[in-house]
């Protein structure tokens, strides 16, 4: 069951994104990336620009080898049968290789492309097929070694592997073996869900693809393939190497036209802080926008910046280290895995080789491409639809009971905690007690007023009693400010049992302070209801091109 909530969803840090301004329809960022998806038009105008395309035979045979090691899926099979139709477009989505497949809003988007995939095949009568994009080619372990469950106390409980060189490595996810440290991840797990009613399922499938001697992507993959085998999600790693000569012309351009590229981004961030928005990724002057592997394809990747005529610096190498352009269009022709696609690049990417109608992507996405309409101008193609992904919020029958029973509304799980119990306490008492901020402002007014009303007869009297007064204001303010202080903490301890519900609600809901979706992963709620019933309540209340929160009661 569905419980529509009013807002769309922000940026989680940037105030001034221009993803947050973009979702409520601000005119000053619809001026910069027009909604397009929310018109029925322009979303039958981008599935026939996209049909005009097709995939590169290489790719479709890239494709079929590889989703063909995935779960077994007829659906994923009449999609690949249908990518290599002229006609046929894809709607593309997403995201880095999470442990245990990361944060819930993974399967959110996954569920969101196949749902728009839909709607668009439906409006226009074409076909459309759902891809997911292996972000294989990111190096950022901090981001995706963990993944978190809910707790009753204490806070979340974090899961990860043991991977020494997590935080310096620069090496591709796709290199990365999990390691005998995922055993121990996986008995946390066990010891954390065993006595929830579907977690032998759920964790009997993580075990399966989760081995010490599998890679994150393999592992990742395998998993959301067998969530999504019914609904045919065809899955795409750039990092194959069958599929490094078809990128190659891309890391060529985007070395040899590294100047103009970066000068037409330029101007594009201009407009956006113009706009009064934020740029979400930083534009190197005449630097090429992917990385390169000095040391082979499996090793530290690194940026160029131009140091001199035909001379590129690689950005953080320890050894200082610079490169030619002749020596790197050499190992484009020799080893081009070598190179490696940045944010903004990787979009370029995947519409060379995909008909790619739309994009599903998460409030930093919209960012990039609010940032990525010169560069598809400079490249010759046409911009997918931008499509905000969909995002729940997970309300079982026992949060909404505890909701009802402190009467709040989830929204207000927002607020800080002492904030929180402070309201919840002054709203218990028979009579309604007054709020520590109230007090204060009561108690210190009035001295204040009294104050301010013998000022200047006492002035008068003495102009010397001048410092008195002040120090006298001083001195109230600060004993007023510690007794309210305590009326405070007194009121939010009153009630222990609320402050425990608190939170668990806070736990459960707003999980370190940030939205349940960007922090809490899938093993709880799948072995609360089973892996296939709570994918099935995410796909049914999806709404296609919505982008607004929703609450989910599975």
């Amino acid at each position: 069951m569905l419980v529509p909530h009013r807002t769309c969803y922000s940026s989680p840090t940037v105030t001034s994104s221009i993803s947050a301004a973009w979702l409520r329809g601000d005119a000053r960022a619809l001026s910069i990336l027009p909604d397009r998806c929310r018109q029925p038009a322009a979303r039958a105008e981008a599935v026939a620009a996209a049909a005009s395309r097709t995939v590169p035979p290489a790719l479709l045979d890239v494709l079929a080898s590889r989703n063909a090691r995935l779960a077994p899926s007829p659906a994923r099979e009449r999609h690949l049968e249908m990518l290599s139709r002229p006609g046929t477009v894809a709607v593309v989505t997403g995201q880095q290789m999470g442990l245990f497949l990361g944060p819930l809003f993974t399967l959110y988007k996954a569920a969101a492309a196949i749902v728009a995939a839909r709607a668009l095949s439906e409006e226009t009568g074409r076909p459309c097929v759902p891809v997911f994009w292996l972000q294989t080619e990111d190096h950022d372990l901090p981001e995706v070694d963990h993944v978190f469950l809910p707790r009753h106390t204490g806070g979340p409980l974090r899961v990860a592997l043991e991977i020494p060189d997590a935080a310096t490595s620069r090496a591709p996810i796709a290199h990365r073996h999990l390691g005998p440290s995922v055993t121990a991840a996986l008995a946390m797990l066990r010891a954390e869900l065993s006595e929830e009613p579907h977690a032998h399922e759920h964790l009997s499938l993580l075990e399966r693809a989760y081995r010490p001697e599998a890679t994150l992507a393999e592992a990742f993959t395998e998993v959301l393939s067998n969530v999504f085998a019914e609904e045919g999600l065809v899955f795409l790693d750039p990092r194959d190497a069958r599929l490094a000569p078809l990128a190659a012309p891309v890391h060529r351009r985007s070395i040899l036209e590294a100047e103009a590229i970066s000068t037409a981004l330029a101007a594009r961030v201009r407009a956006l802080t113009e706009a009064g928005f934020s740029e979400q990724v930083h534009i190197r002057p005449g630097s090429p926008l992917g990385f390169f592997s000095p040391d082979g394809v499996d090793g530290p990747r690194y940026r160029m910046d131009p140091s001199g005529p035909d001379t590129w610096s690689l950005v953080g190498h320890p050894e200082g280290r610079t490169v030619t352009t002749a020596e790197l269009l050499g190992w484009l022709e020799r080893e081009p895995l070598r190179f490696t696609t940045s944010a903004l690049l990787r979009p370029l990417l995947q519409d060379t080789w995909l008909p790619t109608a739309a994009y599903v992507g998460g409030p930093g996405e919209i960012a990039y491409f609010a940032q990525l309409e010169p560069l598809y101008a400079h490249f010759g193609l046409p911009m997918p639809l931008v499509v905000p992904r969909a995002r729940f919020r997970v309300l079982d029958d026992r949060t909404r009971r505890w909701l009802g029973k402190l009467g709040l509304q989830p929204d207000e799980l927002n607020a800080p905690r002492e904030e929180l119990l402070t309201r919840l306490a002054a709203r218990a008492g028979t009579q309604p007690l007054e709020t520590p901020e109230a007090l204060e402002s009561r108690l210190f007014g009035t001295f204040a007023a009294e104050l301010d009303r013998l000022n200047d007869s006492m002035l008068a009297l003495d102009p010397m009693l001048q410092d008195a007064l002040q120090r006298t204001r001083g001195t109230v303010r600060v004993a007023v400010s510690r007794l309210t202080g305590r009326y405070a903490r007194a009121l939010a301890r009153r009630d222990s049992a609320t402050a425990e519900r608190v939170d668990r609600l806070r736990t459960y809901v707003t999980p370190n302070g940030e939205p349940q979706e960007r922090v809490l992963g899938m093993a709880h709620f799948a072995s609360r209801i089973g892996t296939r019933a709570f994918t099935r309540q995410v796909l049914d209340a999806c709404v296609p091109f919505s982008g607004a929160l929703e609450d989910l009661t599975p």
